[in-house]
């Protein structure tokens, strides 16, 4: 028996449906000074940490240099993490990263997992056209936008219910999950260098000034987006040559 101070369990009619995803810098060791200390500690030695202290700026020919001809690991000597809220089905493409990368999420084997699920706004493309290697999405219908509305947040619904029976007769957290999709929101850490943010970026945003195309899935990229404009208001200079030599990872 429960008092009235206990928490109640989730009902259906208590799903969240969301069409966004959230990024949060919550901490970071990055600036374009870090570049060029760590570029210059191969003509000054221990001098070089004297960068630190100066204007990046009339360096900043240098940090086009590094990126143009591919000069890579001063790129890095830094770090920033993210806190990201985003579908689990972006979390998994997200995870495909992994050299300089580091994650942890939350686990639905030590927390009930919250009824918080995605469905796209009308601004996301809904049909695809074209065969397997050569296909767009264009614009669906309002009817199409309906019916996935409706079937999405039916099925969660569904699945957020059967999910808290299971919990309900006492099955543990971690076998009760697996009937919930994957369209369930969750939340982790993400750490990185600029090095490995500009690799993640070549290939999960779409870009004019990229010289290699990349058909990124677009709630990632929405997420990539986010953690951009992060990291270009912490590292200008590197960010304005990353674009300036087409968006390639050095």
């Amino acid at each position: 028996m429960t008092s009235a101070d206990d928490p109640q369990p989730s009902t259906p009619d208590d799903v969240t449906l969301r069409s966004d995803v959230t990024v949060e810098l919550v901490k970071s060791s990055a600036s374009d000074s870090d570049v060029l200390f760590a570029a210059r500690v191969s003509t000054l030695g221990e001098q070089s940490i004297g960068e630190l202290e100066k204007d990046p700026e009339r360096s900043k020919g240098l940090i086009n240099y590094l990126m143009r001809d591919r000069h890579g690991s001063p790129f890095e000597h830094n770090s920033l993490t993210f806190l990201i809220s985003a579908p689990i089905f972006v979390f998994r493409e997200f995870m495909r990263h992994r050299v300089g990368w580091s994650y942890n999420e939350e686990s639905g084997r030590y927390r009930e997992l919250q009824p918080v699920f995605y469905v796209p706004d009308a601004s996301r493309k809904l049909v695809q056209e074209g065969r397997p290697g050569k296909y767009v999405f264009v614009e669906g219908t309002e009817a199409q936008h309906a019916t996935v509305q409706d079937v999405l947040g039916d099925t969660y619904r569904q699945a957020y219910d059967a999910y808290q029976k299971l919990l309900a007769d006492g099955v543990a957290r971690e076998v009760a999950r697996a009937v919930l999709p994957v369209g369930l929101y969750s939340s982790m850490y993400a750490t990185c260098n600029a090095r490995s943010l500009m690799h993640f970026l070549g290939l999960r945003t779409q870009h004019e000034l990229a010289k290699v195309p990349s058909f990124p899935q677009r709630e990632i990229e929405m997420v990539g987006e986010k953690m951009e404009a992060e990291w270009a208001r912490l590292m200008p200079l590197t960010h304005a040559a990353f674009n300036a030599n087409g968006r390639v990872a050095p």
